[in-house]
């Protein structure tokens, strides 16, 4: 598949995407791309952010290839179990954060703690740092285990946004790429 014959839904996660976030850069760069808007990107609501990603999906034209990041990934696997033949064909997951460091952030819905315990119904991966704040990478492997997902190691790499070196991200887009070419 190619960027050109998919819907790809970018997926936030708490506090947004900044300008400089490798998310906004490429729902700027891939003309299909369009980020998910959230009514609250500071006290995010797990059925709230579930409902508009489910209307986003459904507002598709083409099928749909899910990007999300942090809390963002989060939403996509517990979004999962309503999406069986919505037209999702993948999801490109990066740096999910884990549900114990979830649980003690107050401005979060505790909904997004709960882990996700199910296969998604379609394929996915997950890029993990070895060195993310928000997560160890045995939690990483634990839940592309749960989720069925293919697990890629980022090496140090922080949270994997702009505040850790991650602006433009050439790296991110060619495993996009690659991602995109199996599916």
């Amino acid at each position: 598949m190619r960027t050109s014959e998919a819907d790809i839904l970018i997926v936030p996660g708490l506090g947004g995407s900044g300008a400089d976030h490798w998310q906004s850069r490429w729902d700027a760069k891939l003309p299909t791309a369009r980020l998910i808007l959230q009514d609250s990107f500071d006290r995010p609501v797990l059925s709230e952010w579930r409902e508009r990603l489910i209307e986003e999906i459904l507002r598709a034209e083409r099928p749909v290839v899910l990007v999300g990041h942090s809390l963002g990934s989060l939403a996509i696997a517990h979004a999962a179990p309503h999406l069986r033949d919505s037209g999702v064909k993948g999801a490109f997951l990066v740096a999910p954060p884990a549900p114990d460091v979830v649980a003690t952030l107050s401005s979060i819905d505790p909904a997004f703690a709960a882990s996700p315990m199910e296969p998604l119904p379609f394929p996915s991966l997950i890029i993990a740092s070895r060195d993310d704040p928000y997560s160890s990478y045995a939690e990483s492997e634990r839940l592309a285990g749960s989720l069925g997902a293919e697990l890629v190691d980022a090496g140090n790499s922080g949270h994997i946004n702009a505040d850790s070196g991650h602006g433009p991200w050439p790296e991110g887009l060619m495993r996009f790429a690659g991602f995109l070419k199996n599916l």
